[in-house]
C-alpha cells in the first residue's frame, strides 16, 4: 500500500470516481489507499459533490508551504491539550468546516463554528479566534454577527470585561426547532395555493400533499427534539470495567 500524499493523479481519479457515482471504499481500492485516506480528502476538499482535483491539490501545497513557514513551537507555547494529535486536530477541523459548509453555510461563518465547537472552553474572545484562524479582524466581526443572527452563537462578558462568543449545547435544539418552524411554514405557504390553483386542480394536489408531508415531518422533528434535549447535557456513559464485564459474564453462567 503506498504512503505518503495524493499525487495530482490520484486527485483526477478520486474526480472522476466521485463523477462515476462510486463509492469512497471502491475509489479507494483502486488507487490502493485506505478508505479512510479518499474520505477525508474528499470532505475537507468541498465534499463529494464540490471535488476538483486541481483545487484540491493546490490547498495541500497552500497547507504544506503555511505549515513550513510556521515558527516552531516556542518554550512558552503550551502543548496540545490533552495530548491531542495536533495535525489530526487540524485535519478534523478542515472535515467539519466542509461539512458545515456543505449544509449551506458560509466558509468563514463554517470556520469560526467550528472552531468554537472543538474548544474545550466552548468560547473564545475576538482576538483568540482572529489568532487561530489567522483572519483579519473584520472576518470575524461579521461572521460572529451572522452567527448571532442565526442563533448559533451568543455573546457574553467575561471576569475582565472581555467579549466573549459562545456555542453553548442547547445550540442544537434550537436549530432543530428553527427547522420545524421553516417547515411548518412551507406547509402554510403550499396550502394557500392549493385555494388559489382549485382544489381540484393537479397543480393543488401536488401542494397538498406537500404540505402533508411537511407538516409532518416539522412534527417530528419538533417532538423528538423536545423529548431529547436532556441528552445535550446529560453525562457520557461511564464505560464498563473489566470487572463488571467477568461478573456479567458469571451471572450468564450461573444462569445456564
Amino acid at each position: 500500500m503506498p504512503g505518503g500524499r495524493l499525487t495530482q493523479q490520484e486527485r483526477q481519479q478520486i474526480a472522476l470516481g466521485l463523477a462515476d457515482g462510486l463509492a469512497y471504499a471502491e475509489i479507494a481500492r483502486r488507487l490502493d489507499r485506505p478508505t479512510s485516506t479518499v474520505t477525508r480528502e474528499v470532505m475537507r476538499n468541498g465534499g463529494p459533490t464540490g471535488y476538483r482535483a486541481d483545487l484540491a491539490h493546490r490547498a495541500t501545497e497552500q497547507r504544506a508551504h503555511r505549515r513550513k513557514q510556521a515558527a516552531p513551537r516556542g518554550p512558552k507555547t503550551p502543548a496540545p491539550a490533552y495530548g491531542r494529535d495536533p495535525e489530526a486536530v487540524r485535519e478534523y477541523e478542515e472535515m467539519f468546516t466542509t461539512l458545515l459548509m456543505a449544509q449551506g453555510l458560509p466558509k468563514m461563518m463554517s470556520r469560526v463554528l467550528t472552531c468554537l465547537f472543538t474548544t474545550d472552553a466552548g468560547s473564545l474572545t475576538a482576538a483568540e479566534l482572529v489568532q487561530r484562524l489567522d483572519v483579519s479582524p473584520a472576518s470575524i466581526s461579521k461572521s460572529v454577527a451572522f452567527l448571532e443572527s442565526q442563533g448559533l452563537i451568543r455573546r457574553e462578558r467575561d471576569e475582565r470585561r472581555r467579549e466573549r462568543y459562545v456555542v453553548d449545547n442547547d445550540v442544537w435544539f434550537q436549530s432543530m426547532m428553527s427547522s420545524a418552524r421553516a417547515s411548518f411554514d412551507l406547509a402554510r405557504t403550499a396550502r394557500q395555493g392549493v385555494g388559489i390553483l382549485g382544489a381540484d386542480t393537479p397543480a393543488a394536489v401536488r401542494l397538498e400533499n406537500i404540505a402533508r408531508f411537511v407538516d409532518f415531518v416539522g412534527e417530528s422533528i419538533a417532538r423528538a427534539a423536545e423529548q431529547a434535549r436532556d441528552i445535550l447535557y446529560a453525562e457520557p456513559p461511564t464505560p464498563a470495567s473489566d470487572e463488571d464485564e467477568d461478573e456479567d459474564a458469571d451471572g450468564d453462567e450461573d444462569n445456564s
